[in-house]
């Protein structure tokens, strides 16, 4: 397993834990639009935040489910991953 998050990741989980469909290839183009216009609420994305803590068996920041574009999510989950690989 990558200690990266992917868009492609985060389009599944976003799926997986808050029931919106949204492409990796969207999430690419439009980093910076908001969850809450891509469908995704505070619980959607605490959902997230949750599924990725079991998956990678690491604490994400509070902040992260604060977060409101993908790519601040991206950049700060990211970051987390790298310092506790």
């Amino acid at each position: 397993m990558s200690d990266r998050i992917t868009v492609e990741e985060l389009s599944e989980l976003m799926k997986k834990a808050a029931g919106i469909t949204v492409s990796p290839q969207e999430l690419a183009d439009r980093p910076d639009t908001g969850f809450e216009e891509l469908g995704i609420d505070s619980l959607g994305l605490l959902g997230i935040v949750g599924e990725l803590e079991n998956r990678h068996g690491l604490p994400m920041p509070p902040d992260a489910e604060r977060c409101k574009t993908p790519r601040k999510f991206l950049d700060l989950v990211n970051s987390t991953l790298l310092a506790g690989a």
